[in-house]
């Protein structure tokens, strides 16, 4: 999403460059690139620090470091799926580095699919896993949910494997970065399926609020965008379906709205190419369920980003105090979007212990401005206990993040166990008491 010119950082680039939003310099002093599993044993073994780099999509530095920045993106590897013996389910094992594009259609052409994507497709595995990353969908969990294996260098450059089940296994998937350099991740996968995706305009907010359920629940992935200035009217609600015999129509609040006719870019007026099909017709599962498309640079990076979680039972407060907080923030906010996201057991995730709702705010690329503008938000939103989104931009004291998870001691203690020699806590990591 773009509307203005990337003004990039002022800092100077080391050897492992900018990130996709140019908002930062990786200040790690050396990056590596190992094609090999025993070359990246022998780096991350040696290096006094060391951190693994995804896609480059994440806005903050939770995957910088001081030593040695390594990416498993050349790692051999192919996609490849166990069924079980009635072919309803199946585990891939999937390399690291590997983008969601890539896998999905790898896991497509062998009959089998994801349950749910994010709007992007082009962000990496193991970055998106470890970080919380997240679709929408009231039955669908953060990307995270789907791993049931993971394998990965630790600090002292031995492998491991943890699967579910394993000791600590809740607490080693939406990691951070801290337990290891993830280099194959199993996930859940089932038979591939169709969908249909449809946008629809103007909903007012009144007829949302007054029954939210029905208005999240009318698809297998539901997204409102709003920039909130438009007090009484939800601009866009994207809907993907899965084609069964049992879809039906939408229910009472989405009559209230005006189907798109023609194909919409989450910013109203912006040219839509490089978004999904619109057209209500059935197409591939993993044509559907991104908002982007995988062979379209969906922005130029002329953006920021934050997101924060609420608890599902707070998700009309938490909407309206934001409705009435939008003039706060008008002209640095391109576009908000709200998502559903079924709650989990692990650890870090944002929706550990309950369903939640995802308030996400793309900004304009003014990051003074941002950080200016998230403490008035992250007050607005701490009522309804909010969690930030790990891999975006947030100001909340390191004390009160740690508060939101119950399992926040728990973690501490196998992020050591995991890593005795700390190699793994980056400047974020420890800001945050990692």
């Amino acid at each position: 999403m773009t509307t203005t010119a990337q003004t990039p950082t002022t800092a100077s680039p080391g050897p492992a460059g900018l990130n996709w939003a140019r908002n930062l310099a990786y200040a790690a002093s050396r990056f590596a690139e190992p094609t090999s599993i025993g070359e990246l044993q022998q780096l991350v073994a040696e290096a006094p620090q060391v951190s693994a780099l995804g896609s480059r999509h994440s806005f903050t530095r939770i995957a910088d470091t001081s030593g040695l920045l390594v990416s498993v993106a050349r790692l051999p590897g192919a996609v490849t799926v166990a069924p079980t013996a009635d072919g309803r389910s199946g585990v891939a094992s999937v390399p690291a580095g590997m983008r969601y594009a890539e896998v999905a259609s790898a896991l497509d052409a062998q009959g089998w699919a994801l349950g749910a994507m994010a709007s992007l497709p082009h962000i990496s595995i193991a970055g998106a896993i470890a970080t919380g990353t997240h679709g929408s969908g009231d039955a669908a969990g953060s990307l995270a949910t789907a791993v049931v294996g993971l394998e990965l260098v630790r600090s002292d450059g031995s492998v491991a494997t943890i699967r579910r089940g394993d000791e600590g296994f809740d607490g080693a998937v939406v990691s951070l970065g801290a337990l290891g350099v993830v280099v194959r991740v199993e996930l859940a996968v089932e038979p591939s399926y169709a969908m249909t995706q449809v946008v629809d305009l103007d909903l007012p907010w009144d007829a949302a609020l007054a029954d939210l359920d029905a208005v999240m629940g009318s698809a297998t992935s539901v997204s409102l965008f709003t920039n909130w200035s438009r007090s009484d009217l939800i601009d866009q609600v994207w809907r993907k379906s899965r084609v069964t015999p049992e879809a039906s129509g939408a229910p009472g609040p989405l009559d209230r709205a005006v189907r798109a006719g023609a194909a919409e870019h989450p910013l109203r007026g912006q040219p839509a190419p490089n978004c999904t099909d619109q057209s209500g017709e059935p197409g591939p599962w993993f044509e559907r369920l991104p908002h982007f498309r995988p062979e379209f640079t969906p922005s130029n990076g002329d953006e920021l980003q934050s997101e924060y979680f609420v608890p599902r039972e707070h998700a009309v407060a938490a909407l309206s105090a934001m409705r009435a907080h939008g003039p706060a923030i008008e002209g640095l906010l391109q576009v908000s979007e709200v998502r559903s996201i079924r709650g989990d057991e692990l650890w870090l995730s944002g929706a550990f212990g309950g369903d939640v709702i995802g308030i996400h705010f793309t900004w304009m690329p003014d990051e003074p401005a941002v950080r200016a503008a998230l403490p008035g938000i992250e007050s607005v939103l701490a009522p309804f206990g909010a969690r930030p989104h790990w891999g975006k931009v947030f100001t909340m004291d390191p004390a009160a993040v740690a508060a939101r998870y119950p399992r926040w001691e728990s973690f501490r203690a196998l992020r050591a166990e995991w890593d005795a020699r700390g190699a793994l806590r980056g400047p974020l990591l420890q800001h945050w008491g990692v």
